[in-house]
C-alpha cells in the first residue's frame, strides 16, 4: 500500500515522539492506578485517521445492552487472548472483529503506558495510523456506532475536564473530553490525553 508522502512523515514523526517522551508519573493527567488484583492483560487501538486536511482519531460506542461498559466510548480492544502473539497482535485482531478493520491500512507507530483500569484491566494502548478509505462494519451486538474526532481536538490539553468518583469506598478522578453528542471518559480520555502529552508537550 503506497502511503502519501505527508503521511510518511507523520508516521516517522509520531514514531519518534513515542519513543523518546518520558511518560514517567503519568497516567493521562491522573496518577498511575496501582492494580487492585491480579492484572488482566488488554490492548486497544489508538487508530489516528490520516486525512490530508484534518486527521482524526477513530472511537466507537458500545451498544447499550453490553454487560460491560454499555453505551460507552471507547477505542477497538479487549482482552489480550492466549494465541495473540503480543498487545499489537490483540489490538489488530479485536479491530478486525469490532470494526472491520483491515491490518493492510495500518501502520503501528508504538505504545503508549499500560493503564491500569478500576476493573483490574492492565491495557496496552496501541497506536496506529490509518490510511483510507477503510470500509469499517461495526460488529452487530456489541458496537453501536463508529465515528472520529478530530485529532486537533484530542490534543488541546484545554478541553479535558476532571471530575471526581467514589467507587467501593475508593475516591479518585477521571477526565472527560466532549465531541459534539458524544462524551468520552475514563480510560479512553486518559489515554487520549498520554497522547496529547507525547504529541503536544507544554513549553519549556
Amino acid at each position: 500500500m503506497m502511503w502519501p508522502a505527508e503521511a510518511s512523515e507523520a508516521q516517522a514523526w509520531i514514531r519518534q515522539r513515542l519513543a523518546e517522551f518520558d511518560f514517567t508519573g503519568r497516567a493521562g493527567d491522573i496518577p498511575f492506578r496501582p492494580p487492585s488484583g491480579t492484572p488482566r492483560p488488554a490492548a486497544v487501538l489508538v487508530p489516528l485517521v490520516w486525512h490530508e486536511a484534518e486527521p482524526s482519531v477513530l472511537l466507537t460506542r458500545r451498544t447499550d445492552h453490553l454487560s460491560q461498559h454499555a453505551g460507552q466510548v471507547s477505542f477497538p480492544g479487549g482482552k489480550i487472548d492466549p494465541q495473540d502473539a503480543n498487545a499489537c497482535a490483540a489490538a489488530l485482531r479485536e479491530a478486525r472483529e469490532e470494526i472491520g478493520l483491515d491490518a493492510r491500512h495500518v501502520q503501528l507507530l508504538g505504545t503508549l503506558p499500560d493503564y491500569m483500569t478500576i476493573t483490574s484491566y492492565q491495557v496496552t494502548p496501541v497506536v496506529g495510523l490509518l490510511l483510507p478509505p477503510l470500509a469499517l462494519t461495526p460488529a452487530p451486538g456489541e458496537v453501536a456506532e463508529i465515528f472520529e474526532v478530530p485529532l486537533a481536538l484530542a490534543l488541546d490539553v484545554t478541553r479535558y475536564q476532571r471530575h471526581a468518583y467514589q467507587r467501593d469506598g475508593i475516591s479518585g478522578h477521571y477526565l472527560s473530553l466532549t465531541w459534539q453528542q458524544h462524551t468520552i471518559w475514563g480510560a479512553t480520555a486518559a489515554m487520549l490525553r498520554l497522547l496529547a502529552a507525547a504529541l503536544c508537550p507544554p513549553p519549556r
